[in-house]
């Protein structure tokens, strides 16, 4: 074996990007859920050029008409084709699912990180905070949320922040009580490594993998939330395409237009589950002590 082949096989071993890329690409249902989430995303941003009809363009020809070669999902109470509103509608979906929870994570992330390091009465307070968030069932809190700033899907970005916030907080809270003990943060701190610099550049590197499953795992409930919202009428408004507004146009028409509510429950359904068990796989390909 060449000195170049073993130092390459070396250097992978070592290499932390390679070696997660080792255990996860052996996780076929994370892979292949990592693919939808790509698919999903791609599709979003590209909603002007694959959507086959605009999502507020009406065809009053063929109102509430069943999946055909014209209207693969079918079409609503407008002749609105469905499945061009539901690609217009993942960009609205996903970009609450990853806007509120990566607003909520942060928020989350330096208030543990804080708490933990600092401890005392900051770490008190804090964590009484986060039980009384908690003890609201996240749903719950987001309403509450929204009707005191008032419907709208800016609104419900911010109520979903809100009920991730605690999570991430205890989430980095506990790696950060474990991680201040270790010998290498110790070393740093008796070295003259200033606060800021140990929490950011030395603990917080050590409780990300953590942090990035969560915030994998939170995207789908965080959907599941907004669209929640938006079916009582509290998030996205008419005539915006947003899926839990769809779902909401055609309950009214179950068993007469099944596909106003079939087709974007599926995408509901498919985007959430995709997002789990995409955190799964990173969980088992990040998590040492699974190893």
């Amino acid at each position: 074996m060449s000195a170049t082949t073993a130092g390459g096989r070396a250097g992978s071993i070592h290499s932390p990007l390679a070696e997660f890329w080792r255990r996860f690409r052996r996780k076929h249902i994370a892979l292949v859920s990592g693919a939808v989430i790509l698919l999903l995303v791609t599709a979003s941003v590209a909603a002007p050029l694959i959507a086959p009809y605009g999502p507020a363009v009406p065809d009053y020809n063929n109102v509430l008409a069943g999946p055909s070669l014209a209207h693969l999902c079918g079409t609503d109470t407008f002749g609105r084709d469905i499945l061009s509103r539901i690609i217009w509608g993942g960009r609205i979906s996903l970009s609450v699912g990853f806007i509120s929870v990566a607003l909520g994570g942060l928020v989350g992330v330096v208030m543990g990180l804080v708490s933990g390091y600092f401890g005392g009465l900051i770490d008190s307070f804090s964590m009484r905070l986060c039980d009384v968030l908690l003890a609201f069932p996240g749903i719950l809190l987001a309403i509450g949320v929204v009707a005191v700033l008032g419907p709208g899907i800016d609104n419900v970005i911010y109520a979903v922040a809100v009920f991730s916030v605690p999570v991430f907080a205890r989430l980095v809270r506990g790696s950060t009580l474990a991680l201040k003990q270790t010998l290498y943060v110790q070393a740093a701190r008796s070295i003259g490594v200033s606060r800021f610099k140990l929490m950011f550049q030395h603990i917080l590197p050590g409780a990300l993998p953590a942090v990035i499953v969560y915030f994998s795992l939170r995207i789908g409930s965080s959907i599941l939330v907004a669209a929640s919202l938006s079916f009582i009428g509290l998030g996205a408004q008419p005539p915006s395409p947003e899926w839990g507004a769809m779902l909401a146009d055609g309950r009214s028409y179950l068993g007469v237009a099944d596909q106003m509510t079939l087709f974007p429950g599926l995408a509901i359904f498919i985007t959430a589950l995709a997002f789990n068990l995409l955190g799964d796989g990173l969980r088992d390909a990040l998590d040492q002590k699974l190893r």
